[in-house]
């Protein structure tokens, strides 16, 4: 995971936190799991007592519009999810493992008995959620104003600040997304996120396949959204 992921993690052990299985611990308030790849780690409706930490793999959230499939968010490795625990008692969205995850979680009991006490944890998750509204913001924005290939541009550029490693001049994101992912996230059809990809590949600004993004002039990618745009 790149480090601007974990900005707000910077005076928390997070991990010692939420995994303390190595340390003697309560079972009722600690957990460690292992999630195999297309099982659901919740559900909407699923009792809301635990929030939970990647240790390894990745997940997405999401919920359901009829058959339709509407991604919220993906996320890996170092990143916390089901924070609305501390908020309601009932799941809204569903967890669901893209891959073979770990995870650990914490009940919201214990959440809540160590915020009484500890500064730097009470602004973790002042940052954190103010992290998810502005992606929520940044994401209601798009649909508003950004027409369909403005907005899978976006979400490419913003998937290569946030997942991105540097090759020499490129930059690659591993993991890739299917292109009915991509959809699901960007509130757009799976045919038209092919065609955007596809005439990106032909101007040779990015390469794909099943396993990893290649984008090779960011610069390039960046035009491609201002004319999208304008």
């Amino acid at each position: 995971m790149q480090e601007s992921n974990l900005w707000y993690l910077q005076n928390i052990d997070i991990t010692g936190l939420f995994c303390p299985g190595k340390m003697e611990s309560n079972p009722d308030k600690h957990g460690e799991h292992l999630f195999k790849k297309g099982e659901y780690i919740y559900l909407p409706e699923d009792e809301s007592d635990r929030i939970y930490f990647i240790v390894d793999g990745r997940i997405k959230i999401g919920t359901m519009q009829g058959d339709r499939e509407i991604i919220k968010a993906i996320l890996g490795k170092g990143e916390v999810f089901g924070e609305l625990a501390m908020m309601m008692n009932r799941r809204k969205d569903f967890a669901f493992a893209m891959e073979d995850t770990e995870v650990c979680t914490v009940h919201k009991d214990a959440i809540q008995e160590l915020l009484r006490d500890r500064g730097p944890l009470q602004q973790f998750f002042l940052s954190l959620f103010g992290k998810r509204l502005l992606e929520t913001e940044s994401r209601l924005h798009s649909l508003v104003f950004k027409d369909a290939r403005s907005r899978i541009i976006e979400f490419l550029i913003e998937l290569a600040k946030v997942r991105g490693e540097r090759v020499g001049y490129e930059t690659v994101v591993r993991k890739f997304l299917t292109h009915q992912e991509i959809a699901n996230i960007t509130a757009t059809s799976r045919q038209t996120v092919t065609t955007v990809l596809n005439d990106l590949r032909n101007q040779e600004i990015i390469k794909f396949d099943r396993r990893r993004l290649l984008i090779r002039d960011q610069d390039r990618l960046a035009d491609a959204l201002l004319t999208a745009d304008s």
